[in-house]
């Protein structure tokens, strides 16, 4: 591991405003296939063979016990192959920081690749399908709580909001390491994919006649969930095979997106697990 003695002490280094970059704007993201993780538990869960560039700020490195916590995965990295570690003063770093408190070190994380086709393989999985899903926190919610209720992928319309981004990537704690997900052009034609490939299809719809908790998934499932706003477009929601309703007390008519389908998920996971 190369750690460079020379700290980094003006906005205008040209690493710097390259992390500055790709925490701003998704098509340099893209572009460069790299994503920003900041955080100390961001940093150790980030798959060692995926980390290009790390960040620490001087004074995490005078901060014994801070420092010990990721001592351990840098050298370890180190060993692995050649990564760049960078000191940056501490009014620098928190510029380059998406959060207010910043725990002293970020790092730069190669996109994984998932094939849409790859991800569908598995029996018996469990599926999220979003469409336009616009909050990078509802979105890191959904893949945080996918996780914990063993989903097998996430899939995608093209005008959901970047996974990529900051406040997603932080939303996640770590999940978005380990849960595949995909964007789709096509979103319908990814899910009359997915149905002829047998995994059956709920829209969380108000016009649902069915509680959520009343059907079957213990067959490959994959729920349906809309935007924030808007819910699910019709002709997206015409492609299920059943709409399935969350039932509502009080004057309360639907619920936050990313509640919905932590709830939908979770019910698979418990039939599955009876």
């Amino acid at each position: 591991m190369e750690m460079n003695k020379e700290m980094i002490t003006s906005a205008a280094n040209k690493k710097v405003r390259n992390v500055m970059l790709l925490s701003t704007k998704s098509k340099e993201r893209r572009k460069q296939k790299l994503f920003v993780a900041e955080g100390v538990k961001m940093f150790l869960e980030a798959p060692h063979e995926q980390i290009r560039e790390v960040y620490l700020s001087e004074e995490l490195l005078k901060d014994k016990e801070g420092f010990s916590a990721v001592s351990d995965k840098l050298t370890a990295i180190g060993k692995q192959k050649h990564t760049a570690v960078e000191i940056v003063k501490k009014d620098i770093f928190q510029k380059i920081c998406d959060t207010k408190t910043p725990q002293g070190i970020l790092c730069l994380v190669e996109m994984p690749e998932y094939a849409f086709e790859k991800i569908l393989d598995r029996e018996n999985g469990l599926y999220l399908v979003l469409e336009d899903i616009q909050d990078p926190g509802n979105l890191g919610t959904m893949i945080r709580a996918g996780e914990g209720a063993g989903i097998t992928g996430v899939v995608m319309s093209s005008h959901t909001a970047d996974v990529y981004n900051p406040k997603t990537i932080r939303a996640t704690m770590g999940s978005i390491y380990r849960i595949p997900v995909v964007y789709e052009e096509d979103l319908a034609e990814s899910i009359k994919t997915m149905k002829r490939k047998g995994i059956q299809t709920y829209a969380a719809h108000l016009e649902g006649k069915r509680a959520y908790d009343k059907e079957d998934y213990h067959k490959a499932t994959a729920f349906l969930i809309g935007n924030e706003g808007n819910g699910l477009s019709r002709p997206i929601a015409d492609l299920a095979d059943n709409y399935v309703k969350i039932p509502m007390l009080g004057k309360v008519e639907s619920l936050n997106a990313a509640i919905a389908a932590t709830l939908l998920i979770y019910e698979a996971a418990r039939q599955r697990r009876n």
